[in-house]
């Protein structure tokens, strides 16, 4: 009896050891591929931004040869948008814009912009991963208090599969990126619009106690804006 009790155990302990491996193999293998999408969604969408880059550039000499026998007021024209962007470009790189458009898929928070604290990160949708969604914190008004969460009904990043970097990009890269709808999901016109009227954007400048604004007001954020897209969407130097 005694033996066979013992034979009982064995063959328990290995049916458990076979489940418990079977089980890290399939976890292990689950996150391999959840790492590697995400790994190949942000390759092929900075392949974007290096692809138009490369046009653009190559197209250098063109537009060289374009700019010599432009008229005084087309080379204006495209300086005014140039430079335009460039001050819009101050906002973009503010911590109330960059903070929701980070390079990675962890979320920037302070005017330090540091990596979110809690483990928070983008989800597929941009509003979280797993348990941790964002508006578990960040409710649909600002909560009172010096750097409590600053709220909004539609709190949430770029989603994953169109994450519209702004950390570490230049003022020509964004500006590329802008003109590219596959990297925003919207035209310059509807850009015009999320920038002058979306509510997550104004909350930029309703940031919260202990927190600072962007160095323009959005009047003159949202104008420069509108200039540049409407003086032909130069892309600066």
């Amino acid at each position: 009896m005694e033996k066979t009790n013992n034979r009982r155990q064995k063959r328990l302990k290995l049916k458990i050891c076979f489940l418990l491996t079977i089980g890290f193999a399939s976890a292990m293998a689950w996150s391999f591929k959840s790492k590697s999408y995400a790994k190949d969604s942000d390759i092929k969408i900075r392949a974007e931004i290096a692809t138009d880059k490369k046009d653009n550039a190559g197209s250098a000499n063109y537009l060289d040869e374009k700019k010599s026998y432009m008229s005084d007021a087309d080379k204006k024209r495209e300086e005014e948008s140039a430079n335009a962007f460039k001050e819009a470009y101050r906002v973009f790189m503010h911590p109330r814009c960059m903070n929701c458009h980070p390079s990675g898929d962890v979320p920037l928070q302070g005017d330090n912009s540091q990596l979110h604290t809690q483990g928070v990160k983008r989800g597929t949708d941009g509003k979280g991963l797993y348990a941790l969604k964002c508006a578990n914190c960040h409710q649909s008004a600002n909560v009172p208090g010096e750097n409590m969460p600053p709220g909004n009904p539609n709190w949430h990043l770029p989603p994953a599969n169109m994450k519209m970097v702004f950390q570490g990009i230049s003022p020509a890269q964004l500006a590329i990126q802008f003109k590219n709808p596959k990297l925003t999901g919207k035209t310059l016109q509807e850009l015009i619009h999320h920038v002058e009227e979306d509510k997550l954007v104004l909350g930029g400048w309703n940031p919260g106690d202990g927190r600072t604004k962007p160095p323009l007001s959005h009047e003159e954020f949202a104008m420069n804006f509108r200039e540049w897209v409407e003086k032909g969407a130069a892309i600066p130097k």
